[in-house]
């Protein structure tokens, strides 16, 4: 009756919007809420301690790598993900590109082309040299 909208979407905060119209070719640095129904052709990044949220609407389209407390992907988007708290992909959303999260939702119909990195595995793993030398291999 009254739809299963999360308690989390009525506490979407939007400070920037890129329409629908719009094309940004660079790198875009923000902190807070940023909508995005364009297109970005560079990195998309939150200043650092900042807590910001990226939302790739349905139409919208990002090429670069992505930095965020939360990301919200409902659209396209060719690069790597990396996301403080919490990733989102809902079921129109199409990645090409790895994911790093702490917190993953992955809705039936998203596509991932590419690896979901759970940030504290990766920093639990040794790096390739450290085992190498510790096998005796050179």
């Amino acid at each position: 009756m009254f739809g299963n909208k999360s308690s989390r979407d009525s506490q979407m905060v939007v400070d920037a919007l890129i329409g629908p119209q719009v094309v940004i070719r660079g790198d875009v640095m923000f902190s807070g809420g940023l909508y995005v129904e364009g297109r970005i052709e560079g990195k998309v990044v939150a200043e650092d301690g900042a807590r910001a949220t990226l939302t790739l609407a349905e139409q919208g389209h990002i090429e670069g790598e992505v930095r965020a407390s939360v990301v919200v992907v409902s659209g396209s988007l060719d690069g790597d993900v990396h996301a403080d708290e919490r990733v989102e992909l809902a079921p129109t959303a199409r990645v090409n590109g790895n994911v790093h999260y702490q917190v993953v939702e992955m809705s039936a119909g998203a596509q991932l082309n590419g690896r979901l990195l759970h940030a504290g595995t990766m920093a639990a793993l040794p790096a390739p040299q450290a085992v190498a030398a510790a096998s005796g291999e050179a």
